[in-house]
């Protein structure tokens, strides 16, 4: 399948694999990109070693293109970038902060940077710094969200910008890549359904705790800091529902979250500790590989595709 994002990127499918923290670890990025997708580092929680690590991890074990996801709020933000560019990776996403500074110094040495954005005001500011596609990710999303869902937001994106969109943000299927399409993106970012894949490195309990999930799974938490964060529900979500009944200041709300995203997906305490997922998690009800995943996206696109075109006035 050719877009603007495959060519862009030198990749088979246009599925790129969101660069969750502590979950995107070398073991499924490569594995997403030698399925045909690009496969992205979660740099969040890693150290530079670390992160160095899980670079030449993925190197030494696919040829295929494959990228990191700097947020650019990380303590270690400057050493992360210099690994980066040490490394030479392909592809940089970028999520929590502006990348403008990064972009020129990236494209200078051969680094596509690609930056994760939830309004179109940024989009554009960020058009003009010159990048050559962006990821438009609705608040469905797990993670750290924005405040506009992705049916509202890539159409809008997609009127204003002359580059490639990619949609994120409640797509786990086949269905939700075509409707993606059908809003004018030429390529998708899914993280949710790989947290659920044999080569997710996740504790067992977080994969399970997915699995029974269910249409209303997933919470907000942290609406009145101004960063939420969709996860699902469970006894920490509600400890946050009691911090905003209580106008709790943002150090407040800061450390009762430190440390638990690590908490769910490396120890597997999915009662105190935050477990990320999008609104897409109830329709996830098992665990496969990821050439499977994507071989059942890309069936599903195309039988969507198919049934559309044959519609009749």
């Amino acid at each position: 399948m050719r877009t603007r994002v495959t060519e862009l990127l030198g990749i088979q499918y246009p599925i790129i694999q969101g660069g969750m923290a502590w979950v995107s670890t070398a073991p499924l990025v490569s594995a997403v990109s030698e399925a045909g997708g690009l496969g992205v580092i979660g740099s969040g929680g890693m150290s530079p070693e670390e992160l160095r690590e899980n670079i030449r991890q993925v190197k030494a074990t696919t040829t295929q293109p494959f990228g990191v996801n700097l947020m650019l709020l990380s303590p270690s933000i400057n050493e992360q970038i210099q690994v980066v560019k040490e490394e030479k990776v392909p592809v940089v996403t970028t999520g929590a902060g502006n990348p403008s500074r990064l972009i020129d110094d990236f494209s200078k040495i051969g680094i596509i940077t690609i930056p994760v954005v939830a309004s179109v005001q940024l989009a554009k500011r960020l058009l003009r710094h010159g990048i050559q596609a962006i990821i438009a990710e609705g608040m469905e999303s797990g993670g750290h969200i924005g405040e506009i869902t992705t049916m509202c937001l890539v159409p809008q994106m997609v009127d204003v910008l002359d580059i490639p969109v990619i949609a994120a943000g409640g797509i786990g299927d086949g269905r939700g890549m075509a409707a993606g399409f059908a809003l004018g993106a030429e390529g998708v970012q899914i993280g949710t359904r790989f947290v659920c894949s044999l080569e997710c490195e996740v504790h067992p309990s977080y994969k399970e705790a997915i699995l029974n999930s269910q249409d209303r799974s997933t919470v907000m938490t942290g609406m009145s800091t101004g960063h939420p964060v969709r996860c699902l529900k469970n006894k920490l979500t509600r400890k946050f529902d009691e911090l905003e009944a209580l106008h709790a200041n943002r150090e407040e709300f800061e450390a009762l979250g430190s440390g638990r995203l690590r908490k769910a997906v490396c120890e597997g305490d999915v009662d105190e500790g935050s477990v990320m997922a999008g609104q897409i998690a109830g329709m996830i009800h098992d665990v496969k590989s990821v050439s499977e995943i994507i071989q059942d996206i890309m069936a599903g696109f195309q039988t969507t595709i198919t049934q559309l075109a044959s519609l009749k006035e």
